[in-house]
């Protein structure tokens, strides 16, 4: 698996599922919102967590800078 996020677009994620979830318990969002937000919030802390993105992979993106060591699981490890 590739990862295709930097280090700020994860931070990002993590920040907008924290401030979503803080929202929740305080109960400043409710009903579909709520549960839609909260859905939400967890697709960002997992790809936070991950740092890949399915959705940047179509269209080519990558926020993480170019290194040689671009995969987690090489082929050619033995």
């Amino acid at each position: 698996m590739k990862w295709n996020m930097g280090s700020a677009d994860r931070a990002i994620r993590f920040g907008l599922a924290s401030i979503i979830a803080v929202s929740y318990y305080a109960n400043l969002i409710s009903g579909v919102l709520a549960t839609v937000l909260l859905l939400m919030m967890g697709v960002l802390l997992v790809t936070s967590f991950v740092g890949s993105c399915p959705l940047y992979y179509p269209f080519g993106i990558s926020t993480r800078k170019n290194r040689s060591s671009d995969t987690r699981f090489s082929k050619d490890e033995t």
